[in-house]
């Protein structure tokens, strides 16, 4: 079956690209933050010494192994909006690199100083990347739509795939230190599942937070013109059915240009989620390419977020116009 390529829905703004953040460099300060989950102390110590043996210099947030009574969230609100802030806004620090996910980044979002966040961006040289993925989505979502600044969908530094997996370290160093050199994202495991070509902006993530996004003051409109990646962890199929029908019938894949599925770990027999796919995406008529290697798997791809690119469903490939770091 051969997509076509999707224009936007009359009346919707397509994705617009983003500011580019800057590449990192040795010796850079990497501020860690936990706007979500509690982490493991054993777990923060390990992905630092990794980002040491880059030649890095990770900065922990104050509250980054805090605490809450309800047991599954990295200290208060408050303090967890505070250390975003912080290191957003310290001009030492290069980069902000999520510690986890789990829950909490939509309970913390609208009490950052989004304000300062913004009045930090640098007038000349370009603003720092975020990394992160799953909870973080919502996170990714705000920097884009209050900041205008692209993003990371990538591992975090105490999250299990980070740590025992070289090839997500590799392609997130690659990314961070030399991003020219990963500009073509071409998965071995990819797969087409509606055939076709499609450019637009990328976006997307955790197709549960986006879903729970909707509605909200600063929520995206819509994926018009954009090339939207999906993931999700934990849901089954009757619930990813229920949250992308809830996309569908809010009108927020109209227009979409093209679609990139990532790992749908513990969402039951793939072959189950595959046909629900195909029932509720292949519909929209765009190019969609599955099992393309990024969100919650053993091994994940550092995905940018906000950057112009190219999908080619048939080859699997997706090739962005620059580099993802200037």
């Amino acid at each position: 079956m051969s997509g076509r390529a999707a224009v936007p829905a009359p009346g919707a703004a397509a994705v617009p690209a983003l500011l580019r953040p800057g590449r990192l460099r040795p010796g850079d300060r990497v501020g860690i933050v936990a706007p979500s989950g509690p982490v493991p102390p054993e777990r923060l110590a390990a992905g630092m010494d990794i980002l040491r043996g880059w030649d890095l210099d990770p900065v922990p947030a104050p509250h980054v192994c805090d605490g809450h009574p309800s047991g599954y969230l990295a200290g208060t609100d408050h303090d967890r909006a505070q250390d975003l802030a912080r290191m957003w806004c310290d001009p030492s620090i290069a980069a902000v690199l999520c510690a986890r996910g789990g829950y909490g980044v939509q309970r913390m979002v609208d009490l950052v100083d989004w304000d300062a966040m913004r009045a930090a961006l640098p007038a000349g040289p370009p603003p720092k990347p975020l990394i992160g993925y799953s909870d973080i989505t919502a996170l990714h979502e705000a920097f884009a739509t209050r900041l205008g600044v692209a993003t990371l969908h990538g591992p975090m530094a105490a999250a299990p795939t980070f740590l025992e997996d070289p090839a997500t370290q590799e392609h997130l160093r690659r990314t961070l230190f030399a991003p020219e050199d990963v500009r073509v994202l071409a998965p071995p495991t990819a797969r087409t599942l509606v055939g076709g070509r499609a450019e637009g902006v990328t976006l997307g993530g955790c197709v549960s937070l986006l879903a729970s996004d909707l509605g909200t003051p600063w929520a995206r409109p819509s994926a018009a013109g954009g090339l939207l990646a999906l993931e999700d962890v934990g849901e089954e199929p009757y619930r990813l059915d229920r949250i992308l029908t809830q996309l569908l019938r809010s009108g927020w894949f109209d227009g979409v240009a093209g679609i990139l599925l990532g790992s749908w770990q513990d969402c039951g027999p793939y072959e189950e989620v595959r046909a629900l796919f195909l029932d509720r995406l292949g519909g929209l008529g765009v190019p969609i390419v599955e099992e393309f290697g990024f969100g919650h798997s053993p091994s994940t791809l550092t995905l940018p977020l906000g950057v112009p690119a190219v999908l080619d469903a048939d080859a699997g490939t997706l090739v962005l116009h620059e580099p993802a770091l200037v």
